[in-house]
């Protein structure tokens, strides 16, 4: 028997083991808002709907909870976190601050390699957004950022953005279903990649800007209204 090369018989990516794909539906299951905030997480009755044990749930929770979508509260349990505008406006200046600056730098170094990627990814999440695919759409938003986060060589301040990445798309999802935008997401983020192709950092920085302050003045109105409608 011919011995292949160790490529040949390595596996390039692991399954999932049922608490990542648990976690994955509860995640989606939040952030496109069928779990809302302040609901209740009940293991028995999310193991039933996932099919799977009590167990996976409860380790699928504590995984979410770190991601800062679930929070346990005093005895109730499990619950959706709430989404408030106090958080939220954190969240956006955080953003607005690491944002501009990686899209003016990536302008400034991006490399041929780095232009198709940008531009592939623009077109995935131009696709996306047409289809009305809202999980296709969040992945292509965060491939979309990090190709310019990666770029521009800020990789501790992508590593910051990943850890608020669950917040940002549970945002991304309540401005995006907002018919309030003067210009949709999408375009803005069109705007975005056109300036950093054109190699223009301080318009690339102003795309950022603009669609960011946008976005934070529907979430402040959503939230606020929704607040208030939960107390």
């Amino acid at each position: 028997m011919e011995h292949t090369q160790d490529t040949d018989l390595r596996i390039s990516h692991a399954p999932q083991t049922l608490r990542e794909i648990a976690v994955d539906r509860l995640r989606s299951a939040i952030i496109a808002g069928r779990f809302r905030s302040g609901d209740r997480l009940v293991e028995r009755v999310l193991g039933d709907q996932l099919g799977v044990s009590r167990t996976v749930v409860r380790e699928a929770i504590r995984y979410l909870e770190a991601e800062g979508l679930v929070e346990i509260a005093p005895r109730i349990g499990p619950i959706v976190a709430p989404l408030d505008w106090a958080q939220a406006r954190q969240i956006y200046a955080i953003r607005r601050l690491l944002e501009a600056e990686a899209a003016a730098d990536c302008a400034r170094l991006i490399t041929p390699a780095d232009r198709d990627r940008l531009t592939a990814a623009q077109t995935a999440l131009e696709e996306a957004a047409r289809r009305s695919d809202a999980a296709r759409l969040y992945q292509a938003s965060t491939d979309f950022y990090e190709i310019i986060f990666l770029c521009a060589g800020h990789d501790v301040a992508w590593d910051i953005v990943r850890r608020l990445n669950s917040r940002i798309s549970r945002l991304r999802a309540l401005t995006l279903a907002s018919d309030e935008r003067r210009v949709s997401g999408p375009a803005r983020m069109a705007r975005i990649a056109a300036a950093i192709l054109a190699g223009d950092g301080a318009s690339a920085a102003q795309a950022v800007h603009d669609h960011l302050t946008e976005a934070a003045q529907i979430a402040e109105a959503l939230l606020k209204t929704d607040t208030e409608a939960r107390t």
